[in-house]
């Protein structure tokens, strides 16, 4: 048993979603769950993060750097990796994962001309760097890009 996996029981969640303030037979009249007083049972209470006008966490903390929107998150694999499949065979984003080389393709797989390969490869992949490219041509095998 992990935390990851602990669930409440089947129906022991309620939904939050019924009507308040519509009177005490209702069970939640009245103050309709906000207590009496103080700034919480007022409309226009503070909004998420407000720490009672004391600096909050997210203005204290420094900024640094940058996230783009469209970042890609690319996964790379040298040259020398893929030595382990068969002369002639093909290789593509789906057998790298069967042969336990990536295990998780996020957003493309990218090959990189690190190492020495000896076999001739049809290989498909998002993207080539120069020397990965030329070097699996030089043997006559192929590089497509997906």
């Amino acid at each position: 048993m992990n935390l990851s996996s602990l669930k409440p029981a089947e129906g022991a969640v309620s939904s939050d979603s019924f009507r308040r303030g519509r009177g005490h037979g209702s069970g939640n009249g009245k103050t309709a769950g906000k207590g009496h007083k103080g700034q919480k049972a007022r409309s226009g209470a503070p909004r998420p993060g407000f720490e009672g006008g004391q600096m909050p966490l997210y203005r204290r903390i420094p900024k640094r750097g940058f996230t783009s929107r469209n970042h890609k998150e690319i996964v790379a694999i040298n040259l020398s990796v893929l030595e382990r499949f068969e002369d002639g065979a093909e290789v593509s984003v789906a057998s790298l994962i069967e042969a336990g080389v990536v295990k998780n393709p996020r957003d493309g797989v990218k090959i990189l001309g690190n190492g020495e390969l000896t076999k001739k490869l049809t290989v498909k992949a998002n993207a080539f760097s120069k020397a990965a490219a030329e070097k699996i041509e030089a043997l006559g095998g192929k590089a497509e890009v997906i």
